[in-house]
């Protein structure tokens, strides 16, 4: 196994993130080159777990007037596919993955079963977690909590646009001071945004660790599991 901070690991990124400057839809380049990162941290001896919403499908009710459980279970379905998307170009790099679903769709994915997806990545395929938790009014950071809680992943890695925790957000303000570490008790009293609240309160409850980095570059993936000091830890 190569020199790594982290043997298995849940990887949570965003559908906006597929899509590259589209907003919507799926980049094909950028989905090779994240999944070619991903491959190559799988090669490397690492476990992973890959949990991607469905932003660049379908982000909450079109109207007021739409259910939001019908809304909600759009929002899987728009996840489903980002799952399939991301198997398909891992594939292609020479990887072997399971799209397992919390939503039945024998025809698609395998149904989620905890010992099942344990038992896929001792065995080294990368797996990737579809329709969030499976219950609507969860989005898929919690989804990606409770999987990394789950299968007993060393770390939560949450892939955003931003390159850490900040004290405010960096957007707005020039001034805004990123965090080295931080604990999840910081994270929620100061509603810090790293994600919503019950995502966060299920990482702290469970003592699973977050580390939150950018993105952009889909080559901070290898960096963070080598050990890199590139985002924000919250323990």
């Amino acid at each position: 196994m190569a020199d790594v901070k982290y043997k298995r690991v849940l990887l949570k990124l965003s559908g906006e993130a597929l899509a590259g400057d589209k907003k919507v839809g799926i980049n094909d380049d950028i989905v090779k080159e994240i999944t070619s990162k991903i491959k190559e941290i799988s090669d490397m001896g690492v476990e992973v777990g890959i949990v991607v919403g469905g932003g660049n499908f379908w982000r909450g009710r079109t109207s007021e007037k739409m259910d939001r459980v019908t809304a909600d279970h759009m929002g899987m379905l728009a996840t489903l596919m980002n799952a399939l998307a991301l198997s398909d170009a891992l594939e292609q790099h020479g990887a072997v993955t399971r799209v397992l679903s919390a939503v039945e769709c024998r025809q698609m994915a395998e149904p989620y079963i905890k010992k099942r997806a344990v038992r896929h990545l001792e065995k080294g395929r990368i797996i990737i977690f579809a329709c969030g938790t499976g219950n609507p009014f969860f989005s898929t950071d919690t989804g990606a909590a409770l999987r990394a809680t789950e299968i007993g992943a060393d770390i939560f890695l949450k892939a955003t646009m931003v390159d850490g925790v900040y004290d405010k957000d960096p957007n707005k303000y020039p001034d805004a001071v990123r965090y080295e570490k931080i604990t999840h008790d910081e994270v929620l009293s100061s509603n810090l945004k790293v994600m919503d609240a019950t995502a966060a309160a299920l990482c702290r409850d469970n003592g699973t660790k977050i580390y939150v980095f950018s993105m952009e570059d889909p080559e901070n993936i290898v960096k963070v599991i080598k050990g890199e000091n590139i985002g924000t830890l919250v323990e």
